[in-house]
């Protein structure tokens, strides 16, 4: 019987130093389609009226939407990012700076515009995904047809200025030519 002990306690012993398996988890800061060089945006000039393009998003009567072209970049960080004002019916107007990622067809809001022309950072900086919901229906437009066609990003802020002034002819649903 003492013969077993020994060979028990060495395979116990071999079995301990063996690294645990892996489970499929892998904690956020190891995916590989996580953007861990993501740039930190400088917050561009405040939106001017003449440098704005307006957006139409099919089912949106309420809202006009208008993207500054001067604020249009396009990181080495596979982001692409721009000014929004969303204006009501009634008057009121909304001013975000915001970022899209073709990658994952996500956002990400920066910050506000404020009445006295300057920018509030956004609390909660997070990616979130940009659904068909009408909550998404403007970055889901500008994801779609203006800045990632074919979910791929366009070359440079130069190529989504002109998609952006070109416009989507909404009969066909296709970048008017």
């Amino acid at each position: 019987m003492r013969w077993l002990i020994l060979p028990l306690a060495l395979v116990c012993a071999v079995a301990a130093a063996q690294p645990a398996p892996r489970s499929g988890y892998v904690p956020p800061n190891e995916r590989e389609d996580e953007h861990l060089d993501e740039q930190s945006p400088k917050l561009p000039s405040f939106p001017k009226e003449e440098n704005l393009v307006r957006i139409q998003v099919d089912g949106e009567a309420s809202f006009g939407y208008f993207v500054d072209l001067e604020s249009v970049s396009v990181g080495g960080d596979g982001v692409v990012r721009y000014t929004l004002v969303a204006r009501s019916d009634g008057g009121a107007t909304n001013i975000a700076y915001e970022g899209i990622r073709c990658k994952g067809r996500e956002r990400k809001l920066y910050a506000f515009g404020r009445a006295d022309k300057t920018w509030s950072a956004a609390r909660n900086q997070q990616w979130k995904s940009i659904s068909d919901l009408p909550v998404n229906r403007i970055q889901a437009a500008l994801h779609d047809g203006f800045f990632c066609p074919a979910r791929i990003i366009v070359r440079d802020a130069e190529e989504a200025r002109k998609l952006l002034k070109r416009g989507i002819d909404t009969i066909t649903d296709s970048y008017a030519r």
